[in-house]
């Protein structure tokens, strides 16, 4: 072989030498980017897309619904979550507006729903943190679980935090807005009564429940948005991690 030919074939062999480890750089990339969850803008999202967009949406989801109902009537001017007088203290509302006291019952129940709106600020913070402790299995059961798997998530892993942190807000809120004292009087105007028997509802601890009831109420909206309305889908990680969700309904 003369000179010519050897460098001429040393270039080749050069060639697919670089060619060759190349591809095998951007093959083993792509395993790496797999194993890392790093995927693809389509196809089958990775199991850290999977928790990653799950979160997203929690996140979006969780905040709008805490904004909403910390609003000015996000309880009272919302029927779904609308407090009302308790169940066993409901007798205590129809009396006192058979006798003309319906101002009165109209006070209570509009401070117990004023209460409600301002605990619902502490809400947010309380699932931020749930949705950062999520594992990817949680993630992933959520995102092929039911309708209303998130919800249900958070009634399980927030429920208890929710009313602690709830608990002295709302004690604050009910002296602040009223409550307390509207109820007190009209607890007060009921018990007077002859031959009916005493109310003594634990204000605090109703309310605190009724507001974590709102709360879920209202994640559970938001849920749905992001499962059944494309347009909730804001991000290219939700609209591929719910596309993939849809395909395995």
């Amino acid at each position: 072989m003369n000179r010519r030919n050897l460098v001429s074939t040393s270039l080749v062999l050069c060639f697919l030498m670089i060619t060759s480890t190349a591809q095998a750089q951007f093959n083993l990339g792509d395993v790496f980017k797999q194993i890392l969850g790093g995927g693809t803008t389509t196809g089958t999202p990775s199991t850290l897309e999977i928790a990653s967009g799950i979160k997203e949406a929690l996140e979006i989801g969780t905040s709008r619904g805490a904004d909403q109902l910390s609003a000015k009537d996000g309880f009272m001017g919302n029927l779904a979550v609308k407090i009302l007088f308790p169940q066993e203290a409901q007798k205590v509302e129809k009396t006192l507006r058979s006798l003309g006291m319906g101002k009165l019952a109209d006070n209570v129940i509009l401070s117990l729903n004023r209460a409600a709106e301002d605990a619902a600020k502490e809400a947010k913070p309380i699932f931020i943190s749930a949705i950062k402790q999520m594992t990817i299995t949680d993630a992933t059961n959520i995102l092929l679980g039911n309708k209303d798997a998130a919800t249900n998530y958070f009634k399980r892993v927030t429920t208890a935090q929710l009313m602690q942190k709830f608990k002295p807000v709302i004690n604050t809120s009910l002296a602040k807005v009223g409550a307390t004292k509207h109820w007190s009087t009209a607890a007060n105007q009921y018990n007077r009564l002859p031959m009916v028997k005493s109310v003594n509802t634990d204000l605090s601890d109703y309310v605190a429940q009724k507001a974590i009831d709102g709360m879920f109420i209202q994640v559970a909206q938001e849920e749905l948005k992001i499962r059944d309305n494309l347009g909730s889908r804001s991000t290219s990680l939700l609209q591929k991690v719910f596309g993939y969700a849809d395909k395995n309904k």
